[in-house]
């Protein structure tokens, strides 16, 4: 019975990243859109994206309650419940940031349109590699060095987004632009790189949880 809700958690650890997956890249694609100019169809992907946020909300209740019914050791369950809470924040950031899109309704000069396309592109992306890593170490298809590397290039990435926050950060403050408007461009740009930092403490998550399984 143990081992059935072991495969069971399995089972829905691996459906809970795919969902985190299709929040972030839906999220993308309506903030893509957005930025096009089309607030309708970029509208109906940011229902979309809470639709997918919340079925992976009901994933990792699910997961909560195979675990508290007493799936795996007690001196595991922290650590699996810990790598779940951690992908179910990169999913609430890109629910937020779709929404402070269209909620806010945030005016993007043309001229820093094509560096707010860029962060936002390196930033939502870094939901692969981070797939790459979780799955990697919970289907147990590498090894754990393997496991550690593709968690390091969700750091990497991480890094990556950093800068261009950075560089973003002194164009927009560097402008001509109303100062208002400079600080909401900023708080958008804050959300964006949410996402980024979210999956890197994901990423940490699983480096601890590797770490004890060489214990």
């Amino acid at each position: 019975m143990m081992f059935k809700k072991e495969k069971e958690v399995i089972g829905d650890m691996i459906e809970h990243i795919n969902a985190v997956e299709a929040c972030a890249k839906t999220a993308l694609r309506a903030i893509e859109i957005y930025l096009e100019g089309d607030t309708s169809e970029s509208g109906a992907l940011s229902l979309k994206v809470n639709d997918i946020e919340t079925q992976a909300d009901f994933i990792r209740y699910g997961i909560w309650d195979k675990l508290y019914s007493g799936a795996y050791l007690p001196t595991l369950r922290e650590g699996i419940n810990k790598m779940v809470e951690s992908m179910d924040k990169v999913a609430n950031a890109a629910e937020a940031c779709c929404d402070f899109f269209l909620a806010q309704r945030i005016e993007i000069p043309d001229e820093l349109k094509p560096q707010f396309i860029r962060v936002t592109r390196e930033s939502f992306g870094i939901v692969v590699p981070l797939r790459d890593a979780m799955l990697s170490y919970i289907e147990g298809k590498g090894d754990i060095p393997s496991v550690r590397e593709k968690a390091k290039q969700v750091g990497m990435t991480e890094s990556n987004v950093d800068e261009m926050e950075w560089e973003l950060t002194r164009q927009i403050f560097t402008s001509s632009l109303e100062y208002a408007h400079k600080i909401h461009l900023k708080l958008c740009l804050d959300n964006i790189v949410e996402i980024a930092d979210r999956a890197e403490d994901a990423a940490d998550q699983l480096e601890l949880q590797t770490m004890k399984s060489m214990v």
